[in-house]
């Protein structure tokens, strides 16, 4: 694993940490939180797609 592979994971973990506290109290009902999640998740997908179909 090279350091452009390294720092990249390292910044994604380090937002990631700084956004998660926040998400979960702010998605304190389920409902709420499974919403939240399926759109993150498809939003996730739509750009992977995206990619590759790019590349």
């Amino acid at each position: 694993m090279g350091l452009e592979e390294l720092i990249p994971a390292i910044s994604l973990i380090a937002v990631l940490i700084l956004v998660l506290p926040s998400f979960i109290k702010s998605n304190s009902n389920k409902k709420t939180l499974i919403k939240n999640i399926s759109i993150w998740g498809i939003i996730i997908l739509t750009v992977m797609l995206i990619l590759y179909i790019i590349i």
